[in-house]
């Protein structure tokens, strides 16, 4: 699929719809005394989005400056997705979750930025992930399969970077909080990733991941998913700059 270079302005809800042929997606969330979480996903309608959804937002999608996508929908769709996007010169960034160890081997060549977590590596490539040198081997592995770079987050210990352009693995500490609520880390440290590779181009990788970082450690110190997600005028305004 082809996007034609038109101009165009959307608002957030002009791709949103209702159906009466499935439930809204849900997910059942199970925190402990620790602040870790365990996290039951019902898809419903999420597997509904089809491609014939992305045709409808291909002007949007091709014009993009990011795309984020995972797996809480068709893995056909979200790679067709990647593709639509990649194929424009939108920066593409894939989070394999929740990951399966038969990922479509298409997803790896067609993100610029793999992220994924300790689990998801370990599902993916067989490596056991308990240390950065563990997280370093995995994302090694993905590398091989042909990702452009590939950062493994490690919760409190941060992450581990691997590209193409620099494969020795790189550990990307972060300072330790309390965690109160783990949930939605993940998605708060690839939404800041998103952000920044947006809107601050000329930031090094592991900047980049360094402010993403200190994003998802302010997220974990509240309770809840999106209500844990710091506004901007509440982090260092140093971090914008």
């Amino acid at each position: 699929m082809t996007c034609a270079a038109i101009t165009f302005s959307f608002s957030p809800a002009d791709f949103v719809f209702q159906t009466g042929a499935a439930a809204t997606g849900a997910a059942s969330i199970i925190v402990n005394a620790e602040g870790q979480n365990a996290i039951v996903i019902v898809a419903g309608a999420n597997l509904l989005l089809s491609s014939e959804d992305l045709t409808k937002a291909s002007a949007a999608i091709c014009g993009a400056r990011v795309m984020v996508c995972q797996l809480e929908i068709s893995p056909d769709v979200s790679l067709q997705a990647l593709k639509m996007a990649h194929k424009s010169g939108v920066r593409t960034i894939f989070n394999p979750a929740p990951a399966v160890a038969d990922l479509d081997p298409a997803f790896y060549t067609h993100s610029d930025v793999f992220c994924c977590n300790e689990s998801e590596a370990e599902i993916l490539t067989g490596v056991q992930v308990k240390s950065p040198s563990d997280a370093g081997a995995a994302g090694s592995e993905l590398l091989a399969r042909g990702c452009q770079l590939v950062l493994v987050t490690l919760g409190g210990e941060g992450c581990v970077i691997v590209s193409k352009e620099d494969p020795k693995p790189k550990h990307i500490a972060t300072h330790k909080v309390k965690a109160v609520d783990t949930t939605g880390a993940g998605d708060s440290f690839i939404g800041a990733l998103a952000f920044f590779l947006a809107h601050y181009p000329q930031l090094s990788m592991e900047e980049m991941v360094k402010r993403s970082n200190h994003i998802a450690s302010v997220s974990v110190q509240a309770a809840g998913t999106q209500t844990s997600y710091p506004h901007r005028k509440d982090l260092p305004q140093d971090i914008f700059s």
